[in-house]
């Protein structure tokens, strides 16, 4: 029997979040089913999503992780798996913990395979749901729009920031950029909060400061890398070097990057498009929609953008404050879309 997320009371201010990713991000129908997996220190938000489920009286499942499996992780728990797979739609509202991705690639896969208009939220907290969930997300899409149709006309992106990045994306037509906007279709499961354009580039060149995030369990641990920046110079899009002054991070991202053969490929190429995003909060969920570049190495979301390699691993690297180079058209200056 699917569990309930409800508490005994349901915090008034993370309702404007849930309902923009139940009403406006998934469009939720009375007619439909959702699916929202959670774990225990997620369960209030949870709870506030199952709220809007109600108030639009679609038939639902809620599973709480930790009352189905041993945390973290080894495989998605079979009963979750089959009845995601009922589900038109579904919510991935939980904390990650070390080693758990292979779990999120099984749901991942349900999702894909059943078209599922799915919300991945994961590490979600309270200040994401009053910040970047409370975004005019069809306001979002339409700038979102515009600019992915000018980097699918696009052979080179360049960007640059005040820390020292001057990195470079090459593209190919064979080669699909994708918009995750917060408006989730079938077609592509997204964050949420929703707010980038992405590809997986053919090439990439250059140094990319990571004075943001990085992404997967090393954000939380690490969180804002502002005072001790991670700088990494990419050739051929592979990475050749890496410097840190922080030799923990520097050492795990190290460790991370050279999991698998393709986990130190630039896999990603983003531009985050959520403008209620306004500064770094260390979570990598938000960070990430941030207007500005991210890149990510390793799993290149070959099912999507088309590219023909994988990986075991996915992490995102975030900066600050970019200038954005569409071929010769300037696209961002200081962190401002010009769009």
């Amino acid at each position: 029997m699917p569990d309930r997320a409800h508490t005994v009371t349901i915090d008034p201010e993370l309702q404007p979040g849930a309902r923009n990713a139940i009403r406006d991000c998934l469009r939720l129908k009375p007619q439909e089913r959702i699916t929202i997996i959670t774990d225990e220190f997620t369960r209030d938000i949870a709870a506030a999503l199952q709220c809007e489920v109600e108030e639009v009286g679609a038939e639902h499942s809620v599973f709480v992780l930790e009352e189905h499996a041993e945390r973290p992780l080894t495989d998605m728990p079979p009963i979750i798996l089959e009845d995601l797979a009922q589900s038109q739609v579904s919510i991935f509202c939980a904390q990650t913990q070390r080693g758990e991705l292979r779990s999120r690639m099984q749901m991942s896969d349900v999702v894909n395979k059943h078209r599922i208009r799915h919300g991945h939220m994961v590490n979600i907290t309270r200040e994401i749901m009053l910040e970047g969930m409370r975004a005019d997300f069809r306001a979002i899409d339409a700038l979102s729009q515009r600019l992915v149709e000018r980097a699918r006309a696009a052979q080179r992106i360049q960007c640059r920031t005040p820390a020292g990045t001057d990195f470079a994306g090459e593209f190919s037509p064979t080669l699909k950029w994708l918009k995750t906007s917060g408006i989730i279709t079938p077609d592509k499961w997204g964050n949420l909060p929703g707010g980038e354009i992405f590809t997986s580039p053919m090439n990439s060149n250059g140094v990319f400061v990571v004075d943001g995030v990085v992404g997967d369990y090393l954000c939380q641990k690490y969180g804002d890398l502002q005072e001790t920046p991670l700088t990494i110079e990419v050739k051929e899009n592979r990475i050749r070097d890496l410097r840190c002054e922080n030799q923990e991070l520097l050492e795990e991202f190290r460790a991370y990057t050279s999991t698998d053969e393709n986990s130190n490929r630039v896999g990603e190429f983003a531009v985050g498009t959520n403008t209620a995003c306004t500064h770094i909060i260390g979570n990598i969920l938000q960070d990430e929609k941030i207007p500005g570049i991210h890149i990510a190495f390793g799993h290149p979301y070959a099912e999507h953008t088309g590219a023909n390699w994988v990986s075991k691993t996915h992490i995102d690297c975030v900066g600050r404050d970019f200038d954005i180079w569409f071929d010769d058209e300037k696209v961002m200056e200081k962190g401002k879309f010009l769009v």
